[in-house]
């Protein structure tokens, strides 16, 4: 039998029930549903979900290996709940990653990137009218895997994808609690999309870094004026 005639025999597999539990915990963290440094009781998990403890188990094993939730021996899980080192380094790290893939991305693919910035502009537009701050977060998000996604690189798609989870949830968790941070982040990205538009790679790049350090701030406040989470740490 020829490979291209045993290949038409492939189905698609449906996911399994632990993959479908860890996403939609992993979208209800993003989303602030479970404040940052919240117990994850599995039975109560299990309960709310409509599935035994074992999935719900797995499934936050999972979440541990994407740094989205904290397991800890005799104690229990818990949603992550950063120090504010761990702030300064992870933006530092999107500095690193999103600086080269928006260079490599308008080398590549100028077009598809352009395509994917505009649906997420026009999204963050419609959040904004609605004055939904979470939908506003999920538009952030889009905007900047834009470029890790255009930036035909699979190392740092893989880079990224380690830390995805908790940059967006700290959008959500961190930036809405505080009064004008997303009237600076819609400017912000209007100038990077122009910029990316114009080719302008030095331009983008310092307004890319400088976005990513107000952001740093941003957080740090959040975190110091006590606007987040439960609080809680968990060591």
């Amino acid at each position: 039998m020829s490979l291209a005639s045993s290949s038409a025999l492939s189905i698609d597999r449906p996911r399994s029930l632990t993959t479908t539990v860890a996403e939609r915990l992993r979208q209800a963290i993003i989303d602030s549903e479970l404040p940052l440094g919240s117990e994850l009781s599995e039975l109560g998990l299990a309960a709310k979900l409509g599935v035994s403890r074992t999935p719900v188990r797995e499934a936050l094993s999972m979440l541990q290996l994407q740094g989205m939730v904290n397991i800890v021996p005799q104690k229990g899980s818990y949603v992550f709940f950063p120090t504010e080192q761990d702030l300064v380094d992870l933006c530092e790290y999107r500095i690193l990653l999103e600086c080269r893939a928006v260079s490599f991305a308008l080398a590549r693919r100028r077009a598809e990137t352009i395509e994917m910035l505009n649906g997420a502009k026009a999204a963050m537009d419609e959040a904004r009218a609605k004055a939904d701050p979470v939908a506003y977060s999920r538009a952030d998000t889009v905007f900047h895997e834009a470029f890790i996604r255009n930036c035909r690189n699979r190392f740092i798609e893989d880079g990224y994808a380690l830390v995805s989870g908790p940059i967006a949830t700290l959008r959500t968790h961190l930036s809405v609690p505080l009064a004008g941070v997303q009237d600076r982040s819609y400017i912000e990205h209007q100038q990077m999309m122009s910029a990316f538009e114009r080719g302008d790679l030095v331009e983008l790049d310092s307004i890319l870094v400088n976005h990513i350090l107000n952001t740093r701030h941003s957080y740090v406040r959040a975190l110091q004026e006590g606007l987040i989470g439960t609080g809680a740490r968990h060591e």
